[in-house]
């Protein structure tokens, strides 16, 4: 779960007021690119939500957010939830989740909350309110102690900073709503929030020309791996045989035409 959300990227933090509008949300999200959701239970709507998503879209995922209850999170993945998400650290939810083989993202916002994520064996951590709490600068003053953590920030995330958090190698995804604004889903503006989802994800992958020789193009991307997740779905073909890897970490890779001939060369920038 953690790869697969690592490799999407961005979770959209979704309100939903009125459950009629979930399916036509995740539809958008999914023909956007991101087919992922937090659906927080800030409204009576969220339990109904997600069990309208996971049957219609039973390969999107989908986790509940603003979990602050074992009685919520029996709920949400009563509901299909396949992960919960925490603004804090609860032990009571924690343990909960961990002796019931719950993913559970519990936010942690300094030292004290990361260790107690760790004594329950969490390392997937939520950075909760991430601007307010430091932003970046925090996130990797915290990684320096704890190597084994990685982090979700959410909080503050749009798209003018949002890039600098997923360059940072101790992040393994971003939350963010500003692509879902609840004000867009009531007012059915559908159509809106698949444009912004779309840009998101392109601002995200940051596809660039490095180079352009003998007729050989080479582009670089912000992560390789989030970049083939994200092309394959939209049916581009790559060349794993002759991929390169640096330290065992995928490095460069051929993308191709149908026929099976190079089109471009990509690699991290």
């Amino acid at each position: 779960m953690y790869k697969k959300l690592e490799e999407i990227g961005i979770v959209p933090v979704v309100v939903i007021d009125d459950e009629n509008d979930a399916c036509d949300l995740a539809k958008v999200l999914i023909d956007g690119g991101l087919p992922c959701a937090e659906v927080t239970f800030r409204t009576p709507a969220a339990k109904g939500a997600i069990k309208r998503i996971t049957e219609k879209y039973p390969d999107m995922i989908v986790g509940a957010g603003t979990i602050l209850t074992i009685e919520q999170a029996k709920a949400a993945v009563d509901a299909g939830a396949k992960f919960i998400v925490s603004p804090g650290i609860n032990e009571a939810v924690v343990k909960y989740c961990v002796d019931n083989n719950i993913i559970i993202v519990p936010g942690c916002a300094n030292p004290s909350n990361i260790e107690t994520a760790l004594s329950y064996g969490i390392n997937y951590v939520k950075f909760f309110p991430a601007e307010q709490a430091g932003g970046i600068d925090m996130i990797n003053a915290l990684s320096g102690p704890y190597t084994s953590v990685r982090f979700m920030p959410t909080g503050g995330i749009n798209e003018k900073n949002i890039d600098k958090y997923l360059t940072n190698k101790k992040i393994f995804a971003c939350g963010g709503s500003y692509m879902v604004n609840k004000s867009l889903i009531a007012g059915k503006r559908f159509d809106e929030i698949t444009k912004l989802t779309k840009k998101a994800v392109n601002a995200m992958l940051k596809l660039s020309i490095e180079s352009i020789k003998d007729g050989n193009i080479v582009a670089s991307v912000a992560n390789i791996n989030r970049f083939i997740y994200h092309a394959s779905k939209q049916g581009v073909l790559f060349d794993f045989d002759n991929a390169k890897y640096v330290n065992n970490i995928l490095s460069e890779i051929n993308v191709l035409n149908s026929d099976g001939s190079v089109k471009f060369t990509v690699k991290n920038s």
